[in-house]
């Protein structure tokens, strides 16, 4: 089985994130469940400092961006977002689910990925997980969730 850093964070929103009535999980205890589950111990510890970043991120980031400014890429971005991602960030922020320091998170931890090919289905997860580490980002959690059962729903008629 090829498991991401990806798959594994996604497990982890599922499975343990989104159900709050669970007490804090001790981080040996969530690795031997992650295990269990199939995931390699290497993506797991790959995931685990992902998520320490977004943490930490969190904490220093302030809203350090003027919301007038203009995004420009850098070479590496552009060669790991394409048009599509790029443009459905821009549209986050149009539509008031990202502001432009949440965009500068979700840019850093997409690149932080680490994968071949990032892609909107991914940057949905990040969006949400990004949103859901934020005290008081309900309404945009609530409106990116929106949009993705929207979007899915599309597809399946």
């Amino acid at each position: 089985m090829r498991e991401s850093v990806l798959d594994v964070l996604m497990y982890l929103f599922e499975a343990y994130i989104e159900t709050q009535d669970i007490p804090e999980i001790n981080h040996n205890d969530l690795k031997t469940d992650l295990v269990k589950a199939g995931f390699s111990v290497s993506e797991i510890e790959k995931a685990f400092d992902w998520l320490d970043k977004l943490a930490e991120n969190n904490e220093i980031i302030g809203d350090l961006h003027d919301n007038a400014s203009s995004r420009i890429y850098n070479d590496i971005e552009m060669n790991r977002l394409d048009s599509s991602c790029r443009g459905f960030i821009y549209y986050l922020e149009q539509i008031n689910i990202l502001t432009t320091t949440q965009r500068e998170l979700l840019i850093d931890r997409l690149l932080a990925l680490n994968t071949s090919e990032i892609n909107i289905e991914q940057i949905k997860w990040i969006v949400l997980m990004i949103l859901f580490s934020q005290p008081g980002q309900e309404k945009a959690y609530s409106k990116m969730e929106d949009l993705i059962f929207e979007s899915n729903e599309d597809f399946l008629h």
